[in-house]
């Protein structure tokens, strides 16, 4: 069988999307499976019984006790699903299409594209990734995914813009939206629907033109979609590479609209060290400026806000640690080796029990609610680009754990992709 989308160029597919009624489309979007604990994903499904978080996190529908990987939640997935769409809660389009989605979050839109990516395309990397997965992570939404025979999350992929692609979005932009709705967060959602046949046509040569597309966010969700994928493939020996389990969900954003947020650490102690010593351990790195008791937000590359001791200081990395590496010049990296290892000996972010981790979303007031409950230094980050993500990405290597955190969030529910 010969790869879809070659070894150069990206194949994004128009697709026959289950999605919700109009009137429901509010009530059935929800944020994604994984930014909900147990508890408040069964808070949410109770605040709101049509959320599509009863598909996606199905064990809200069993006792607490019950194990969220049982087999029976996956078939009580399927099971829901069938069931909206059964009711005509959920619908499935009449034609192929691709579709325009717009968030809108305090003030600022972010507009892309909804369509099919295809696996071979990850296989090749020319879908770029720039983070580890694990197959822990993997298994659920394997199972998930594969039960339901249905994609539920899209993949958040990002491109280098394309002036073809822009221009039908505009004009599409311009029709009455499918859905427009405000979410309980503030966040705004307008979708609009691409079905004449040569704006879809515009939309796929355009996408044929791109050499690289990067995953944002998702990766794990895009090696689960990939692996069940391959899996339908060795099911089914005869298949042609059209089949729909030979593509993902995704939305598609042109690197121009997208923000990443600053995504910061606060640590547990200073490592036995009196502030003097470790001040003066920080600045063999970094030149220190101590700020006082208003807030600093690094407003540069290379430069921290540390909180110590109600204390704000601005950190600005010394030439002599700043590198051209995409990875190693990275502020998230600067700060990991040259002060959080070294002068705090946290080594392995991912396991060491000292150091956690605050979204930018959250603003710098939850660094100081930290610092003032449950931890003792809080370092404000600025924030990783989408150019270094792409360089990062481009390099073949990977970031380390914790260096982007994107907002405003997709909503689940409002497309589903049937692989079959």
């Amino acid at each position: 069988m010969f790869p879809l989308g070659g070894m150069d160029l990206a194949t994004i597919r128009p697709f026959r999307a289950v999605r919700p009624r109009e009137d429901v489309a509010s009530k059935v979007a929800a944020l994604p499976y994984d930014v909900y604990n147990r508890q408040e994903a069964l808070d949410e499904v109770l605040k709101e019984p049509l959320s599509f978080l009863r598909i996606d996190r199905a064990e809200t529908q069993f006792a607490p006790e019950f194990d969220p990987y049982d087999p029976k939640v996956y078939e009580k997935a399927r099971e829901i699903l069938q069931g909206m769409l059964s009711e005509g809660l959920l619908q499935k389009e009449e034609k192929n299409c691709y579709y325009v989605y717009e968030l809108t979050m305090n003030g600022r839109a972010q507009t892309g594209v909804v369509g099919c990516a295809a696996i071979d395309d990850y296989l090749n990397d020319v879908i770029k990734k720039h983070e580890k997965t694990r197959e822990d992570k993997e298994i659920d939404r394997i199972n998930h995914v594969d039960v339901c025979n249905a994609q539920t999350g899209p993949i958040f992929l990002a491109y280098r813009a394309q002036a073809v692609i822009d221009e039908v979005v505009e004009g599409v932009k311009k029709q009455v939206p499918l859905y427009d709705f405000t979410a309980p967060d503030g966040v705004k959602h307008t979708i609009w629907k691409i079905d004449q046949d040569e704006d879809i046509a515009a939309i796929s040569t355009g996408f044929q033109r791109i050499q690289s597309i990067y995953i944002a966010d998702g990766h794990h969700r895009t090696a689960s979609a990939v692996k069940v994928g391959l899996k339908r493939r060795a099911e089914n020996p005869a298949y042609t590479g059209e089949e729909e389990f030979n593509f993902f969900l995704s939305v598609l954003f042109p690197h121009d609209q997208l923000m990443i947020l600053d995504y910061n650490r606060v640590v547990k102690d200073v490592n036995g060290l009196d502030p003097e010593t470790f001040l003066t351990e920080v600045g063999k790195g970094f030149e220190i400026e101590k700020i006082g008791a208003e807030a600093y937000k690094p407003t540069t590359k290379a430069t921290f806000g540390m909180l110590l001791e109600g204390v704000w200081y601005k950190l600005t990395a010394k030439d002599e640690i700043r590198s051209a590496d995409p990875v190693e010049g990275l502020d998230v990296s600067l700060l990991q080796n040259h002060l959080l290892t070294p002068v705090l000996d946290i080594k392995d972010i991912r396991t060491d029990k000292r150091i956690d981790f605050v979204g930018g979303i959250r603003g710098l007031k939850e660094l100081e609610k930290r610092v003032n409950t449950d931890m003792k230094l809080a370092f404000a980050i600025y924030p990783t680009s989408i150019e270094e993500l792409f360089a990062v990405s481009d390099a073949g290597q990977l970031m380390p754990p914790k260096s982007t955190w994107f907002e405003p969030k997709l909503r689940s529910g409002l497309f589903i992709h049937e692989l079959s």
